[in-house]
């Protein structure tokens, strides 16, 4: 376990700070949010600490610097925290997954259903309330397919606003090519949705034409566009079985050449073949 079973509250003036926390991260947009979270709801997520070794009865802040010098300015004199079983020298933020943007929306539609007002929501995160509304209808026009494919995924909000140009069946070509490329990005949207042909396009959400381009290069990147798509589904189909095959094909070549009288046969009649066989097996050693 990463952690010890249960989560205690831990005296502020017993935690040491691995870092200060500079003047400048104090006027951030991001440390003003979590100012407004705690004042609003308080200390949702606890503070992550681990044993101070050169010091009995004291701990080392791994997570929750921001958190830890509000609670201080708030007056508090405690903290509950989650006591990690060992140090391995890494910064705790590294080994956290952040909400993917999906994830937010489901969220903030839960808190609404519960009776919080986008107005509350906005207050608490100090956002714009525009902002919450853009997220709570981030799925409006996303089939679930093409949803569950970004779910977990970092994916630019304005890129939805692309998406949703598209009728369903492109929406999942769409999202299965940003997954493949692992590219998320609004530009890379935007590139998908010039590139998809008309009759893929909602009634009245043609997009407009790129800077640039004309009529004839907007028809090559539509039908290079369909020729990846089609790719794609071949890669995925034998990939498995491909991929199968060639951990056999290294792994039996990596024993060939091994043996000596076999590879004094190559290395003098075959050479070329030889050299070939000899990347291809430590390749595989590389990967084993």
């Amino acid at each position: 376990m990463a952690f010890e079973a249960r989560s205690v509250r831990i005296p502020l003036a017993d935690i040491r700070l691995l870092r200060p926390v500079p003047e400048t991260v104090k006027r951030t947009r991001k440390f003003a949010q979590i100012a407004t979270s705690m004042r609003e709801i308080g200390m949702v997520e606890p503070l992550a600490v681990t044993h101070d070794h050169s010091a009995q009865g004291k701990y080392l802040l791994l997570d929750g610097h921001l958190r830890l010098e509000l609670l201080k300015g708030m007056g508090e004199t405690d903290a509950l925290c989650l006591i990690a079983t060992e140090d391995e020298a890494y910064t705790y933020n590294n080994r956290i997954s952040r909400l993917a943007i999906i994830q937010e929306h489901r969220m903030i539609l839960k808190a609404i259903d519960r009776g919080v007002s986008e107005e509350r929501l906005a207050s608490v995160l100090n956002v714009d309330p525009d902002n919450i509304r853009r997220k709570r209808r981030l799925l409006d026009g996303i089939c679930p397919e093409a949803a569950a494919l970004l779910e977990d995924k970092h994916v630019s909000i304005h890129a939805f606003w692309a998406l949703k140009k598209m009728v369903p069946m492109r929406q999942i070509e769409a999202a299965e090519l940003m997954v493949a490329m692992n590219k998320f990005t609004i530009s890379y949207a935007r590139t998908l949705l010039a590139a998809t042909p008309d009759s893929q396009l909602l009634p009245g959400r043609k997009p407009r034409k790129p800077k640039g381009l004309t009529d004839e290069q907007l028809a090559l990147m539509q039908r290079e566009s369909a020729n990846l798509d089609r790719e794609f589904r071949v890669v995925e189909q034998s990939y498995g079985a491909d991929h199968l095959d060639l951990v056999l094909v290294k792994g039996y070549l990596a024993k060939l050449v091994s043996n000596q009288r076999i590879a004094r046969y190559l290395g003098q009649r075959h050479s070329e073949i030889f050299s070939e066989f000899n990347q291809i097996a430590d390749r595989h050693e590389s990967a084993t």
